[in-house]
């Protein structure tokens, strides 16, 4: 597992930052985005996979958390 950060992009979005290996790219979907249920698998713009936890949606980003590689590229 690794720690993420996800934040606003300048578009709108969520951006996905990987600081250990200097990864940024788009999150380009998320399996979760309710007030209720955040997280589940994220898909990233270069075809990379990760899974965060699902938690109640954060109240404000940028958050760091715990992701771990499913599948894709880096």
């Amino acid at each position: 597992m690794a720690n993420i950060m996800v934040r606003k992009s300048a578009d709108g979005g969520l951006s996905f930052y990987l600081p250990k290996r200097d990864i940024e790219d788009s999150i380009t979907s998320i399996e979760f985005d309710s007030p209720e249920k955040w997280g589940g698998e994220i898909k990233l713009g270069n075809g990379g996979v990760y899974y965060i936890d699902p938690i109640p949606a954060p109240a404000r980003l940028p958050i760091s958390i715990r992701a771990r590689r499913v599948d894709g590229v880096e």
